[in-house]
């Protein structure tokens, strides 16, 4: 199996030297990086066939989590957003070199080009002249400004809106050059219209769908985009078929005349279709434990490639009762805090009852580290100052002084008259299952009831406010997945622990706070983050931010997770970044016609 965790922080730790060095720099990273007009070759795969005509007429791609939608703003989930990115693009994205690539920008913005401002409160993007979408209506400025309304509309209820609130408003400088005037200074001006978050939508297509409307735009079923590949059909929850874009600026180049991205079943499966069966070229978060991937990859059909970016496996506590009901309905509701995770020494005790050790090292094996930390990625911003332990003794303790006893005999604890009866919920997948059995066990001889509710990815992270099983909705005690930051400065990310980013029936659960914590004294930590203009400040600011998370134990770290992909061993150029979708350079990959 291939590991890039090292040379990933030896790149991370270089970079972040020169920010220092640079005196004028106002970012986490560098504002002088790359400016290459494509992808680099893969790191991961051979790219022997980059400038031939495609090889293959289908590449299959498998996807356990079935999207179910393919508007990436609309949705919570990375499933919605790898499908749409095979037809949307972004201005530019992060490799994983940390260098800017552009993919919709004609360059990137710097200092010496002047794109940056030098007060660190605008940036400049010129934009490619010769792209079009997919139905040959030509790229411009517009676009571009009308994703940013689009976005920033409360009444659509988009979910990368946190993102972009540091936007002032955008100005057309003319049809391929935009300029955006940040609210206040902004180290991170890369954050907006860059990598996972940053894609771009046809104005001509979206307009009459920005308002209550939005989820009823065709669109979001059928996208017209400037990728290189054009969806003919899409069937939620089963499958995704694409075609070659024949008005992409570099269609001549594309691998393949046809993508098929199936979704459903499980991790597992999916994995043995690439590394065994070969009913499959490429299999998407192969969360499998890792002696069942060993085993599968020595039948030398395909390989595993991983990835050690952001993602972090943790647990969730729910700050509030998700079973009081107001009277319009509304489960979950901050009129009610949770019974019993509203004390400190309460979520203490769940968090030293988690064991972490056996979680990382009997599950996760070497594609997963134990963590104390809410942000494991880049390095520079990684808390030193966080610890965990798993200790029921310790545990027991703390339930007892907060009251928590078992007073009517029956083998649970209560407290003014409300058994320790939890809910805990998280999504179909293997290593999630098991990873639940490990904390219910421990939980249990603390003496609670624990009931596991396992929900279909293609429900639980489809972003949809009338289904009461979503991560928003949180209508359950605990709850288990994995996100991280997106972006190499991880600003945004925090941002989901502030109080406005609260998901709730009067914002038609829209936001990322699933946990809905609120804290004024984080909110404030946040707003310095993004104005604050000097590196080893903002550093200590982010850090803070952190800790505050993990101190309180609003949410428990388990894993820092790989990103762990099945690839067929005649397909090349898959090239992973944590900064953006695994499929973020498809136009890339090609695959050799001879079998092994």
């Amino acid at each position: 199996m291939k590991h890039t965790h090292d040379p990933m922080r030896s790149s991370f730790a270089k970079i972040w030297i020169n920010f220092y060095q640079f005196s004028l720099l106002i970012s986490l990273i560098s504002l002088t990086l790359s400016a290459c007009g494509s992808s680099p070759s893969s790191t991961s795969t051979n790219s022997t066939y980059s400038n031939q005509q495609p090889q293959e007429k289908t590449l299959k791609l498998l996807y356990w989590q079935a999207p179910t939608i393919l508007n990436p703003h609309l949705s919570a989930g990375f499933k919605d957003s790898e499908a749409s990115r095979i037809t949307l693009e972004p201005l530019a994205s992060f490799n994983h070199q940390l260098e800017l690539i552009p993919f919709l920008a004609a360059e990137i913005p710097s200092l010496e080009n002047g794109g940056v401002a030098k007060d660190g409160k605008s940036v400049t993007w010129k934009l490619k002249k010769d792209v079009k979408w997919s139905d040959g209506t030509p790229f411009t400025a517009d676009d571009v400004i009308f994703t940013y309304e689009f976005i920033a509309n409360p009444k659509v209820g988009t979910t990368t809106s946190g993102t972009y609130e540091i936007i002032k408003d955008i100005e057309k400088i003319d049809n391929h050059t935009i300029k955006i005037n940040f609210k206040a200074v902004t180290p991170a001006w890369y954050s907006v219209f860059v990598g996972t978050e940053g894609m771009i939508l046809p104005r001509h297509i979206f307009q009459a769908y920005n308002g209550e409307n939005s989820r009823q735009a065709p669109a979001n079923l059928k996208p017209v985009g400037t990728g290189p590949y054009r969806v003919v059909e899409f069937k939620p929850g089963d499958v995704v078929v694409y075609e070659a874009n024949p008005n992409f600026r570099e269609a001549k180049l594309l691998g393949f005349q046809r993508l098929e991205l199936k979704g459903g079943g499980d991790a597992t499966s999916a994995a043995r279709a690439v590394l065994q069966t070969q009913d499959a070229d490429y299999a998407y978060n192969l969360q499998v434990e890792s002696n069942i991937l060993k085993s599968l990859e020595a039948a030398g059909k395909g390989k595993i490639v991983s990835n050690f970016g952001a993602l972090m496996e943790r647990m969730m506590l729910n700050q509030t009762d998700p079973n009081k009901t107001t009277p319009d309905g509304e489960r979950s509701s901050l009129k009610f805090p949770h019974p019993f995770f509203s004390d400190p020494k309460v979520r203490q005790a769940f968090s030293l009852a988690i064991n972490r050790d056996m979680i990382a090292n009997q599950l996760y094996g070497i594609l997963g580290k134990p963590t104390s930390n809410f942000v494991v990625n880049p390095p520079q911003v990684i808390s030193g100052n966080t610890t965990y332990e798993f200790n029921l003794e310790k545990a027991a303790k703390l339930l007892d002084e907060a009251g928590l006893k078992d007073t009517n005999n029956n083998g649970i604890r209560d407290k003014n008259g409300i058994e320790m009866n939890l809910v805990f919920q998280t999504s179909v997948n293997p290593l999630r299952q098991k990873t639940q059995q490990v904390i219910k066990q421990s939980l249990e001889q603390l003496g609670m009831k624990v009931e596991l509710k396992s929900i279909d990815p293609s429900v639980y992270f489809s972003g949809d406010p009338a289904n009461p099983d979503t991560t928003e909705r949180f209508t359950a005690d605990l709850q288990l997945f994995s996100t991280g930051n997106t972006n190499p400065d991880p600003t945004a990310y925090l941002k989901t622990y502030t109080c406005d980013q609260i998901p709730q029936k009067a914002n038609n659960w829209t936001g990322d706070n699933f946990s809905r914590y609120c804290n004024p004294e984080y909110d404030k930590l946040w707003t310095q983050a993004t104005t604050e203009i000097d590196p080893k400040k903002r550093q200590e600011i982010l850090i803070k931010m952190n800790d505050m998370l993990i101190n309180n134990t609003i949410v428990i770290p388990l894993v820092h997770r790989a990103d762990v992909q099945g690839v067929n061993q005649q397909l090349t150029g898959v090239d992973l970044t944590p900064w953006d979708l695994t499929v973020w350079n498809i136009k890339d990959w090609k695959k050799s016609s001879n079998s092994p």
